[in-house]
């Protein structure tokens, strides 16, 4: 049998089959897997690891061993009411709080995942019951090639954000070297030894193999299954779910090689990463693109909601409760020319914190504190635009700024921005005018409103929108600048700006479930022998982003959840491992 894509002559069986090889799938299949189950996965993609190898790979968990600070359980259910507030799940909250940091003791005892702490404070760290450090960890770099063959199946990072190839630590201590290469003997020796071994590994491998973030997580996720003998079987596209009388007991198969059925024992799990590229229903649901905006998002193309229509078609309902701004993880992303007349996304992740740059409308203002987390500048950006006919801003700087941060996909001195500007993605003016000329912005609105920031940030104020007051705001910003490491004004020109438009990270609205992962029909009833997890379950956070990692956080440890459930082993303390025997019967 070819692990890749399985011969269509086929037919067959397993305990447990999972749709989708992101961090939830795969947190699935282990769990299963390690009590006992014989578990399937299936991808639809050429390679496997889903949105989380584009993903930071940071996962937001309250009360980790790993946090740096204090917290408490009472301050950790405070901020999620305050965060999710009508849409707040108190059984599937109170399990997220309970079992979160278990899940992760959890793998790292059994499996080859490792995580890092990290210092990012919550979204909202002044909001009732935030922390200012230490709710969110990160999985750890990993040497890809342990996959051996496997690795050519590996989804690559997001091309748009590497160098090269070449990926980085979700963590300033790593950027803050490419970013003073050119003026410190220590950061330009480190920066060579990565860019050596980084060449070294290309001869090699034909691909980056010390992987970081997101990408780290899913090798490390794939090397565990593979370790356990979890197939995963990719080009093959769940079609249908079957059925013996009300209850779920497989699916049809596409693969390159034709259809066939897999049946299952105990159950079928859908984690194919929620609807971003569902056109009809992102049409629907996101209010930019209902009055004919642009969106482009950086998750993979083949999340275009299979699990929710899969789910709907045997009675799952879909939970449209969030209203349009709650439907998605949204990321101010700009549109850049590649070779051949391709076209990549590039998400503005950095940019934003650091000072000197700022945001505007068409109308040359600003409208929002450009130092908040990417869904809430997503937000703004949506709200401030409602009665506009597109949904979009322009980060602009001048040219010492540039040259120090870089704007969007143009990188810092020494590396050149002509070609980006010759291709429309940088626009360059010598004047503020000149610029508001060239990126199509007003340039009486441009000039009054740097003007306007001008006068506070000479002495490091934002008086307009308070950049720099939060936790949050100054942890991606440049700590050098002071006395506010998100504020600096705008100096002498040439000045450049890059138009920024909506996309999205993945869903928030997914199929309704219990808190163990069953799939809820309208009536509140479960279907059997159907789960949903990751973005094709309801997210717990009621429509908002209250921290980095509030998409795998509760992805694993809901996938772990349900993995450790279907095998009959949840709850902890039950006894694991079931028979054969026990499975079938269970059927």
């Amino acid at each position: 049998m070819n692990p890749a894509n399985p011969s269509s002559s086929e037919e067959l069986t397993c305990d447990l089959l999972v749709v989708g090889s992101g961090a939830g799938g795969l947190s699935t299949a282990i769990a299963a897997r390690k009590h006992g189950l014989d578990v399937i996965v299936i991808e639809k993609a050429t390679c496997f690891g889903g949105t989380t190898a584009f993903s930071g790979g940071v996962l937001w968990i309250p009360g980790n061993t790993q946090c740096a600070a204090p917290d408490t359980r009472e301050a950790m259910r405070t901020y999620m009411k305050d965060q999710t507030g009508p849409f707040y799940q108190a059984d599937a909250v109170d399990a997220f709080l309970d079992h979160a940091p278990e899940m992760v003791a959890w793998f790292e005892r059994e499996t080859a995942v490792r995580f890092v702490p990290t210092l990012y404070p919550d979204y909202h760290p002044d909001a009732p019951g935030g922390a200012a450090i230490g709710r969110s960890i990160l999985a750890a770099p990993y040497d890809a090639s342990q996959l051996g063959p496997e690795l050519a199946r590996l989804r690559p990072p997001l091309s748009t954000i590497t160098f090269v190839g070449m990926m980085f630590n979700s963590s300033n201590a790593d950027l803050k070297h490419f970013f003073r290469a050119t003026k410190s003997v220590v950061s330009a020796a480190y920066v060579a030894r990565r860019l050596g071994g980084h060449l070294l590994d290309l001869l090699r491998y034909r691909r980056g193999v010390q992987v970081t973030s997101g990408n780290a997580l899913a090798a490390r996720l794939a090397k565990t299954c593979f370790d356990l003998g979890i197939p995963i079987h990719t080009e093959a596209e769940a079609r249908e779910l079957l059925q013996a009388g009300d209850r779920v007991t497989g699916a049809r198969v596409h693969t390159p090689r034709g259809e066939r059925r897999i049946r299952t024992r105990r159950g079928v799990v859908l984690a194919c990463g929620g609807y971003p590229h569902d056109v009809a229903r992102i049409t629907q649901r996101y209010p930019h693109l209902a009055s004919g905006g642009e969106h482009l998002s950086p998750v993979p193309a083949e999340n275009t909601g299979d699990g929710l229509r899969l789910g709907a078609q045997v009675g799952g309902q879909v939970d449209e409760r969030f209203d349009g701004v709650g439907a998605a993880a949204w990321m101010p992303v700009s549109r850049v020319p590649l070779s051949q007349g391709r076209t990549g996304v590039f998400p503005h992740l950095l940019d934003r914190y650091k000072p000197g740059i700022i945001g505007v409308l068409r109308n040359g203002q600003r409208f929002t504190n450009e130092s908040h987390s990417y869904h809430d500048v997503g937000a703004a950006m949506i709200e401030a635009c409602r009665d506009q006919r597109e949904t979009a801003m322009w980060l602009l700087c001048d040219q010492a700024t540039l040259s120090k941060y870089g704007l969007g996909y143009a990188k810092p001195a020494p590396m050149p921005v002509g070609g980006l500007i010759r291709k429309g993605y940088l626009f360059k003016g010598r004047t503020l005018a000149d610029l508001a000329q060239a990126a199509g912005i007003d340039p009486e609105g441009l000039e009054a409103t740097v003007r306007e920031y001008n006068a506070g940030a000479r002495t490091g104020e934002d008086r307009q929108f308070g950049r720099g007051t939060t936790a949050f705001n100054r942890y991606l910003a440049d700590p050098d600048q002071q006395p506010n490491p998100c504020v600096a004004p705008i100096g002498a020109g040439p000045y450049y700006a890059v138009k920024v438009v909506m996309g999205d990270l993945g869903t928030f609205e997914g199929l309704r479930t219990a808190t163990e992962g069953q799939v809820l029909r309208a009536d509140g009833q479960a279907v059997p022998g159907l789960y949903a997890v990751g973005n094709d379950r309801t997210s717990i956070m009621g429509g908002n982003y209250p921290g980095a990692g509030i998409t795998l956080g509760p992805a694993m440890t809901f996938g772990w959840i349900t993995g450790c459930h279907v095998a009959g082993a949840w709850p902890p303390g039950q006894r694991t491992a079931p028979t054969r025997k026990e499975a079938c019967h269970a059927a």
